[in-house]
């Protein structure tokens, strides 16, 4: 049982261990022109993305995540998915869709993908403002 699951390991979906043992495009961009940190104020979890959004395109994302595993998962698929996607695109993308990239979550854990969306929508209003954050 991979011990940053606890006992919630057999709850998670293989593409959900998957995104927390590998996750995608962490990090930060050094030629971001988007950055946007939101904090759940509930348990404290918190996700950083930087962007690097050209012609209305997403050319690349990352991430920063402190918190739980869900967290961790769902900035990792939210990084993966807003690659290459329009800014209209990922300003239309839900909660539901970041749960579903990661295979599922229960309801106690959906506050991670909300938080990924929620990320993602500051840092476009961020690049839509010229402001990094």
């Amino acid at each position: 049982m991979d011990q940053r699951l606890g006992s919630n390991a057999l709850s998670y979906s293989e593409t959900f261990k998957d995104h927390l043992a590998n996750p995608r495009n962490v990090g930060e961009l050094a030629d971001a022109n988007a950055v946007a940190e939101e904090t759940n104020p509930v348990c404290g979890d918190r996700l950083r993305l930087s962007l690097r959004i050209r012609n209305g395109r997403i050319e690349a994302a990352r991430f920063l995540a402190y918190g739980c595993p869900p967290t961790l998962a769902c900035g990792s698929a939210l990084a993966e998915m807003i690659e290459g996607m329009c800014i209209e695109d990922a300003v239309k993308l839900t909660r539901r869709e970041i749960v579903k990239a990661v295979g599922g979550l229960s309801t106690r854990k959906q506050h991670a993908a909300a938080l990924a969306i929620e990320v993602l929508r500051t840092g476009i209003e961020n690049w839509r403002h010229g402001s990094m954050a």
